[in-house]
């Protein structure tokens, strides 16, 4: 079991691509729909037009669920306990299974490089929600503690 475990220093390494994900898909999505829908996840590349007609409310309403999970991540990031690491890789699990099962099961509509591409990353995705679910093991010795992990300072009697 403890070479399943994951230091708090470590699971905070997993989020910091989970939270680039959310600000760069969040932020594109919910102020630029238009955009998002006909040039994800790069010019060239049309993974959302690729789907099916624009829908405005639809695109933000994805950009603003993204955001919502940058929220989660960033507090985690800022306060790494092991309740946050828990609840930040649920929140992220719960979403990153639905969407890799349904991108997987709708990649027909694609070439073959995207398909790749969409099924990586997705997968990727998925595999940090899950590790972040992993049970936490104590830093090694002698590490820096985390912010969360540091006693408060002693009292100084007077």
């Amino acid at each position: 079991m403890a070479r399943r475990a994951m230091t708090l220093t470590a699971k905070r390494g997993l989020i910091v691509p989970l939270a680039v994900v959310a600000a760069t898909v969040g932020v594109w999505a919910a102020a630029f729909p238009l955009s998002f829908h006909t040039d994800f996840p790069a010019p060239g590349r049309h993974w959302v037009s690729a789907l099916g007609p624009y829908n405005e409310h639809l695109v933000r309403d994805v950009g603003a669920l993204y955001l919502a999970l940058l929220v989660v991540s960033v507090s985690a990031l800022r306060r790494p306990t092991p309740s946050a690491m828990r609840t930040t890789g649920g929140a992220w699990l719960v979403f990153n299974a639905v969407h890799f099962l349904w991108h997987l099961l709708h990649l027909h509509v694609y070439p073959t490089l995207d398909r790749v591409g969409n099924a990586a990353g997705l997968g990727a995705l998925l595999v940090l929600s899950i590790l972040l679910l992993l049970p936490d093991r104590p830093a090694p010795a002698g590490a820096a503690p985390t912010r969360a992990g540091t006693a408060p300072p002693a009292r100084r009697p007077g």
